[in-house]
């Protein structure tokens, strides 16, 4: 049996506690930590790795969205509320699920059957980012093109851009190399959406993106996208 790890945040013990108590019925889903506030989860969340978090969005001091916006790798969320308009906000942001409290048995399973069935097919390393007064869960292989804009990066991801507080250079250091190619001083983009690499007068190459948009390597880059054997 695989095991599902789980932290469970929220500023009140008996919410904790009954959550707990509903897991029990899973005995595929283990109980890594709980934390009490967003400065405890963040902590954990770094050490444990959980597979899925609960989380109660409205926490004194930090909601569970600043928390989110902290973490460089987020888990799979399931959202806890007690107020209608954050449980709204919530299903905004294609959270896995969200439960209302007190939370019922019922409403509880469908969350756990939607995150046995989530967590079964994607693994993918997601962040949380808030832009514009919304918020997006975004998974790093649906982003194609990141570019740089001042103290900032605006990521490309399916019909949507966003920006995330965050430079081309921090950036570059943390994603994986595999996948992300810096092709000049201003971009990165997602080798799995390149449809075309072809090579200029100038000895520069161009990169046609499967999403329709080219974009031009720097010499130094162009170099190294040829040694790749790419073109």
């Amino acid at each position: 049996m695989i095991k599902i790890r789980v932290v469970i945040i929220d500023d009140e013990r008996a919410a904790r506690d009954e959550l707990k108590r509903l897991l029990e019925n899973y005995r595929d889903f283990e109980i890594a930590g709980e934390a009490r506030n967003a400065d405890e989860a963040k902590a954990m969340i770094q050490t444990l790795q959980p597979d899925l978090i609960f989380l109660d969005i409205q926490m004194p001091g930090k909601t569970g969205f600043d928390l989110l916006e902290s973490l460089e790798k987020v888990p799979q969320v399931i959202f806890i509320t007690a107020f209608d308009h954050y449980a709204v906000k919530a299903f905004e942001v294609s959270a896995l699920d969200y439960l209302m409290k007190p939370v019922r048995d019922e409403r509880f399973e469908k969350a756990i059957t939607q995150a046995r069935a989530k967590l079964a097919t994607h693994k993918d390393e997601q962040i949380f980012v808030k832009d514009r007064h919304q918020y997006h869960f975004i998974a790093w292989r649906d982003v194609y093109l990141i570019e740089s804009m001042d103290n900032y990066a605006r990521l490309y991801f399916k019909d949507k851009n966003v920006f995330l507080k965050s430079s081309l250079n921090e950036l570059e250091k943390k994603l994986n190399g595999d996948t992300f190619l810096r092709i000049n001083r201003a971009q990165i983009i997602n080798i799995d959406f390149v449809d075309k690499i072809s090579a200029m007068q100038n000895g520069q190459v161009k990169l046609t993106l499967k999403t329709g948009g080219e974009y031009e390597a720097s010499a130094r880059r162009s170099v190294k996208i040829k040694n790749m054997g790419r073109v």
